[in-house]
C-alpha cells in the first residue's frame, strides 16, 4: 500500500522527530536520501555538471546539502538562489565548503546533466512565481528532480494553479504527498522515490493499492462455495436505444467474482445471446430476485428512475452509474437519507457536475474545475450524498463519507471510450456481491479496470470497451502473479 499524509501531519511528525535528534539531523537524512538517488541518475557523479534551483526555507535547505554532498564527490555544482535574502544559510554555507558555486546564468538549466528543483516545498500554494517561472518552458539535457513534490503543484491536493516545474523524479521524504499520487500534480511527479527518515505518522489521509493488497482483497471460493454462497450481483441496464451499455456491464460483472449475475431491463434478448450463463428477466429489480449487490443505471434510460427507486428499496449495496446518476442528480441527496446499505455513486466529472447542482440548486460548476481539484471533488459528492463515490478519470478517486480517499492510476487515456465505464461498474458490482467492502470494491475495479486497458491497448492503439473486459481475466492472473 502506498500511504500520503497531508502537510500538517507530516509537519507534525516532523517536529515530533526533530525534538528528539540533534539540531540539523533530519534534513541531513533527507538530503542523504536525494544525493543517493541523483547520484544513480547520473552515468557518473565526477564530472557531472549539476543545477541547484534553491528556494526559500528547508526545501532549498534540502537541495543545497545534497549538491554539496554530491560536490564532494567531484561533481560541478552550481546553485540558482530564487530568493537570495531568505535562501537556507547552513546550506548554502555547506554547498560553498564542498566547492559549489552561485550562478545567475539560467542557460546552465540547459547544459546541466541533472537540475535538482528545490524551489518550493510542501508548504508551497499557487503556481511558480515569476523569477522560477522560465524553468517551465526551459530545454533540459539532464533528468530534473524535486525535491519532495514539483515546485508550482500543490502537495495535498494535487491542484497546478499556474505553471509548474515537470519532473522526472520525485524524491519525497517520510512518506508520499497526495500531491504526487492525484492528477494533475501525479503527471508532473514522473518517477516517486520514497525516502525513509524515520516519521512516526498517523493514519494516512490518501491510500493507494498495490498488487499485494489487491491480491489479498480478490475474492477465491472455498471448496463449500456455490454460484449462491459466492455472491449474486443484479444488473439494471440497458434500454432499447442503449442495449449494449447492459451487454457491457454484463461483461463487467460476469468477472469480477460473484458467483452468478442477474439481469433485469429490457435488453435481456441481448445479454443472454451473448452471455448464456446470465440470469435474465425483463422487469426491474423488484421482480429479479435475490442478489448481494445492484448495478442501476449505464444506458437505462427513461427507465433509469423506476430501476433506481426499486434498487435503492432493497437492503443491499447500490451502484449509481450513468443514468442512474442523472436520475439522482434530478432527486437530490435526501432520497438516500436514512439507507442503511451502502451505496457507491461512479460518476465522470460532468456527471458529478450535475451531482453538485442538485445539491445546490444552481448551475452545474465546470467540469473543468473539478477535474482539476479531483480529491475535494470526490470528498465533497460523498459528504452531500452520504455515499461512496469512485470519481472517475486519469486519476481515479475513490472518497466515502468521512473524507478517507484512496487513489488509483494504473489506467490508460484509451479507457475514455464508449463503454468502458458500464464495463468498471459491472466489475465493481460484482465485487460488492462477493462480500467487499463499498471502498475495496470500489478501488479494486479500477485498479483490475485500469490493467486490463492497459493490456488491451498495448502498443498503443486504440480499445473497445469489449477487449478491456476480454482483458480482466488477465489483469486478475497478473495480480496474483500469474500471468505470463
Amino acid at each position: 500500500m502506498r500511504y500520503a499524509h497531508t502537510v500538517e501531519q507530516v509537519r507534525a511528525a516532523e517536529a515530533e522527530l526533530m525534538a528528539g535528534l540533534p539540531e540539523g539531523a533530519l534534513m541531513q537524512r533527507a538530503a542523504a536520501g536525494l544525493a543517493a538517488t541523483c547520484a544513480q541518475l547520473l552515468p557518473r557523479v565526477y564530472g557531472s555538471r549539476v543545477l541547484v534551483l534553491a528556494g526559500s526555507g528547508d526545501n532549498g535547505g534540502d537541495a543545497l546539502y545534497a549538491g554539496a554532498r554530491l560536490a564532494r564527490r567531484g561533481a560541478r555544482v552550481r546553485a540558482v538562489l530564487l530568493s537570495p535574502e531568505r535562501v537556507h544559510p547552513g546550506g548554502l554555507a555547506a554547498l560553498r565548503a564542498a566547492g559549489g558555486r552561485v550562478t545567475e546564468d539560467r542557460t546552465e538549466f540547459g547544459r546541466a546533466d541533472l537540475v535538482l528543483d528545490g524551489i518550493v516545498g510542501i508548504g508551497g500554494r499557487g503556481g511558480l512565481r515569476p523569477g522560477a517561472r522560465p524553468y517551465a518552458s526551459m530545454d533540459r539535457r539532464g533528468p530534473v528532480v524535486a525535491v519532495d513534490v514539483p515546485s508550482g503543484v500543490d502537495a495535498g491536493t494535487g491542484e497546478v494553479d499556474g505553471v509548474a516545474l515537470r519532473a522526472d523524479v520525485t524524491v519525497c521524504f517520510g512518506t508520499h504527498k497526495p500531491g504526487l499520487l492525484i492528477d494533475p500534480g501525479a503527471s508532473y511527479a514522473g518517477v516517486v522515490h520514497l525516502v525513509d527518515i524515520g516519521l512516526a505518522l498517523p493514519q494516512a489521509a490518501v491510500t493507494a493499492l498495490q498488487h499485494p493488497d489487491l491480491a489479498a482483497l480478490l475474492p477465491r471460493p472455498s471448496a463449500e462455495s456455490d454460484k449462491y454462497r459466492r455472491g449474486v450481483v443484479g444488473v439494471a441496464a440497458g434500454s432499447a436505444r442503449y442495449p449494449g451499455a447492459a451487454v457491457l456491464a454484463v461483461a463487467g460483472a460476469l468477472r469480477g467474482g460473484a458467483g452468478a449475475v442477474r439481469y433485469a431491463g429490457t435488453a435481456a434478448e441481448e445479454v443472454v445471446r451473448r452471455f448464456p450463463e446470465t440470469l435474465v428477466s425483463t422487469g426491474g429489480p423488484a421482480d429479479a430476485g435475490r442478489v448481494q449487490a445492484w448495478v442501476v443505471g449505464p444506458g437505462g434510460g427513461d427507465g433509469a428512475g423506476d430501476a433506481l427507486a426499486q434498487a435503492l428499496a432493497t437492503d443491499v449495496p447500490v451502484l449509481v452509474d450513468a443514468d442512474g446518476l442523472t436520475e439522482l442528480a434530478r432527486l437530490g441527496p435526501g432520497v438516500l437519507a436514512g439507507r442503511s446499505a451502502p451505496v457507491l455513486l461512479t460518476p465522470h466529472t460532468g456527471e458529478a457536475a450535475r451531482l453538485l447542482a442538485g445539491v445546490d440548486g444552481g448551475a452545474p460548476p465546470p467540469a473543468e474545475e473539478l477535474a482539476a481539484a479531483r480529491l475535494a471533488t470526490a470528498r465533497r459528492l460523498a459528504a452531500a450524498y452520504g455515499a461512496t463515490v469512485l470519481l472517475k478519470g486519469s486519476t481515479t478517486v475513490v472518497a466515502d463519507r468521512s473524507g478517507t480517499a484512496r487513489v488509483n492510476g494504473t489506467g490508460t487515456p484509451w479507457l475514455g471510450t464508449a463503454g468502458s465505464g458500464d464495463v468498471l461498474s459491472g466489475l465493481t458490482g460484482s465485487l460488492l456481491a462477493a462480500g467487499l467492502g463499498v471502498v475495496d470494491a470500489a478501488s479494486a475495479a479500477a485498479y483490475l479496470h485500469g490493467l486490463a486497458g492497459r493490456r488491451a491497448a498495448r502498443g498503443d492503439v486504440p480499445v473497445t470497451a469489449m477487449e478491456v473486459a476480454a482483458a480482466l481475466r488477465w489483469a486478475w492472473r497478473t495480480v496474483e502473479g500469474q500471468a505470463g
